[in-house]
């Protein structure tokens, strides 16, 4: 099945761009409930898995070993923008488990956040790994490694860390993983249908507390990730803006070449989507489309309305295009 024409950027009285892509809603009880596209094909999730790459974090006793806070847990969900509130608090996490940024196998990147940018600039001073935008991961990654007294190479697909994250994603997914890819932070990413990644955010939307140690794990994760939208990715991003407005009822998270993971806990529902060409402005506009017919943000919300239909605007602040979801998505309701 091919990809379902899902959004149209117009100019004037021209569509100018179409982005295709697939969807696919899982509800705890009843299954698929709807999807587009070819909702079987494997997709590599990138960072919209994260909450499922730290489940072993929490399963293991690893967490509460070290005192993790839920403002750790967010962060080890997060992409952040590498700003100080990122960074200090990483480097807070690394020395607490008695290491440093060289103990990070995430690599360096430039922040993302512009002040923590052009401090850096001004000072003359370049970023380390603690700017990459996965190193709240890789910090979660550290602790359960340590937990486990395994070996460093923590990213290396057979290292004991990597070995249980493969176990937790088949679980949760049901499906066996067809491979993986090595994401922009040199750690594995496993591969899985869409409806198998939508199957798990639906797993984590239906879970209860103290029912058994998977449950309570992604109840503490879902609930840490909407307390701390900021820390999840940072300001500007649609993650935290879209989570300040949707308050506690439901966690997203984006990943990159355009995936985007939702969890909506009041209606037991995941939502998994990927925009076939990599774009993120269509990612973002079907994920708010999605929740606002599911009724967990207003879609007259300006934020929302923001990332549905813009508009497009010039460096002159002319308003010169908007953006236009298709009936495809439009129609459905839960």
């Amino acid at each position: 099945m091919s990809a379902e024409r899902l959004v149209e950027v117009w100019r004037g009285d021209f569509c100018e761009s179409l982005h295709h892509g697939h969807v696919a809603v899982w509800h705890a009880d009843a299954g698929l409930i709807w999807g587009l596209g070819d909702v079987s094909a494997a997709i590599l999730p990138r960072s919209s898995s994260k909450m499922v790459q730290a489940l072993p974090l929490l399963e293991s006793g690893a967490a509460d070993a070290f005192g993790l806070r839920d403002a750790h847990l967010a962060l080890a969900c997060a992409s952040h923008q590498g700003a100080a509130v990122h960074t200090e608090m990483v480097t807070r996490w690394l020395a607490d488990l008695g290491l440093s940024e060289a103990d990070l196998r995430c690599g360096v990147q430039w922040p993302n956040d512009t002040p923590a940018r052009d401090d850096l600039i001004c000072s003359k001073c370049g970023p380390d790994q603690r700017h990459n935008n996965c190193s709240g991961k890789h910090s979660g990654f550290l602790t359960l490694t340590k937990h486990l007294r395994a070996g460093p190479e923590y990213v290396d697909p057979d290292h004991p860390l990597q070995r249980a994250i493969k176990a937790a994603w088949e679980d949760v997914t049901d499906e066996a993983t067809p491979g993986y890819g090595i994401d922009g932070c040199s750690a594995p990413n496993f591969a899985a249908s869409l409806s198998g990644f939508a199957r798990a955010l639906a797993m984590f939307a239906a879970a209860k507390d103290g029912v058994d140690s998977r449950q309570s794990a992604m109840v503490r994760l879902r609930n840490a990730m909407m307390a701390h939208p900021h820390l999840v990715a940072g300001e500007g991003r649609a993650c935290t803006k879209l989570m300040r407005v949707m308050g506690n009822r439901a966690a997203i998270k984006t990943g990159a070449e355009a995936v985007f993971a939702a969890i909506v806990p009041e209606h037991r529902i995941g939502v998994a989507l990927k925009i076939a060409d990599g774009s993120t402005r269509a990612s973002e506009a079907v994920i708010t489309q999605i929740l606002g017919a599911l009724g967990v943000i207003d879609p007259k919300d300006p934020i929302a309305q923001a990332y549905t239909h813009g508009p497009i605007r010039n460096w002159r602040a002319v308003e010169t295009g908007h953006y236009r979801v298709t009936e495809a998505v439009t129609r459905w309701r839960p």
